[in-house]
């Protein structure tokens, strides 16, 4: 391997970036892309300098190459919430955080339960839900807010009953989900919050250990029972990562993707007149939007070269989403929503091994959704302007603190 240039940087910038708008990344990444698509910044909640790659064929590269590990207890590893390393050390690994050969071991637990042919079959209940609250929205009367009234409640109830876990105790698995990827939090709030739900997990997961239940973790835990692959704290670990990618994400795709569309009149009424453009209108959201931008991290393991530039094994790199999915080399005109265009391959579930086992449902959850929500309220509108929708800045996934609506 040549020895690649290092990039200069006296003073790298802090990480993450500052969004102006909820709905548009930070103004740097397009600098990054065009001039320094691998460059070093110091993450804000360490100080710790790290790697960012900023172009749609290097952030792929980064996610691929075998050389790069996941793991969250590398001392190289980006981590851009405040977690202790004690935490960290006494935490079964999620799945998110495995290298293969053990990543393959895992996932191959929960694939069988996310299929497109096992979601397809929640299909009648997602939509029992989403008519349920809009419903609801509509005996209410506007104004309101919608990620209270609906992109809180849907996914949230619809993840319960998958799990097979409490419906009453939605507040706290969101609890949960939010705060371990805030990064304006304490490291002792994280570990406690670690702590709390491992121990609510391990009593949920040895009732389903002693009364088989048929539900996913319950199919989980009986098709264990066979093939004694995993541990008993391994399954908590998996059921730990389900509610802590499953309770945020798409409620923040929800609320961003409406306001979003309220916010383009144009491709809403196209959306509105031809509901088969949905599918499509769904992955150009994804696309515009990329939520979990800064999300993807890795550790080189081994030196590497990207875009002529020498990463040293050790240290830690975090893949740009929301850069690589507004990069100019892969989409004609990237910073315009457009839900009529061939998108190809992004990368708003990550890509590669670790790319989101969960993408079936989020997309049916979306496309059911968007398309009863604006079949059911066709005048719906946002109730303030959208330069003063308030929006999350402390967080690894973006999204509203509340979509005031009427219609």
């Amino acid at each position: 391997m040549s020895e690649g240039p290092r990039q200069p940087q006296d003073a790298p910038p802090l990480f993450p970036m500052e969004r102006k708008c909820p709905f548009q990344p930070p103004d740097q990444y397009a600098g990054l892309r065009a001039d320094q698509p691998v460059s070093r910044v110091k993450l804000a909640v360490s100080g710790k300098e790290v790697w960012v790659v900023a172009r749609q064929e290097h952030v792929r590269q980064v996610l691929t190459e075998p050389h790069m590990s996941s793991s969250f207890v590398n001392p190289g590893y980006p981590l851009q919430v405040p977690v202790p390393p004690e935490a960290l050390a006494a935490m079964e690994t999620p799945l998110v955080a495995m290298d293969l050969p053990q990543h393959a071991l895992h996932r191959r637990a929960i694939i069988p339960e996310l299929t497109v042919k096992r979601v397809q079959a929640l299909r009648e209940r997602i939509q029992e839900v989403v008519d349920e609250h809009v419903t609801a929205m509509l005996d209410k009367g506007g104004p309101l807010d919608l990620l209270t009234e609906l992109a809180i409640p849907v996914p949230s109830l619809i993840l319960c009953e998958l799990l097979g876990v409490p419906a009453a105790d939605i507040p706290y698995f969101r609890d949960f989900a939010e705060r371990t990827v805030r990064n304006d939090v304490t490291p002792q709030d994280i570990a406690l919050a670690m702590e709390e739900m491992d121990a609510y997990l391990g009593k949920l997961v040895t009732s389903k250990e002693n009364e088989p239940a048929d539900d996913l973790l319950g199919r989980v835990v009986t098709k264990n029972s066979e093939s004694n692959t995993l541990t008993h704290r391994e399954i908590v670990a998996l059921a730990r990562m389900l509610i802590s990618g499953g309770f945020d994400t798409l409620t923040n795709m929800i609320v961003l993707g409406v306001g979003v569309l309220l916010e383009h009149p144009d491709q809403l009424a196209h959306l509105k007149r031809d509901p088969s453009l949905t599918r499509n209108a769904i992955e150009e959201l994804l696309r515009y939007l990329s939520i979990a931008d800064s999300a993807t991290s890795r550790t080189a393991t081994e030196d590497i070269e990207i875009a002529g530039v020498l990463i040293r094994k050790g240290e830690g790199i975090i893949a740009l989403n929301g850069s690589a999915n507004r990069d100019e080399r892969a989409f004609e005109n990237p910073d315009t929503l457009d839900i009529f265009r061939e998108i190809g391959l992004h990368s708003a579930f990550g890509h590669g091994i670790h790319q989101c086992p969960g993408s079936s449902l989020v997309r049916v959850e979306l496309e059911i959704v968007y398309n009863t929500l604006f079949a059911r309220i066709p005048t719906l509108r946002l109730a303030v302007p959208a330069h003063e929708l308030p929006f999350k800045k402390s967080t690894l996934i973006q999204g509203l603190d509340a979509l005031p609506v009427t219609w």
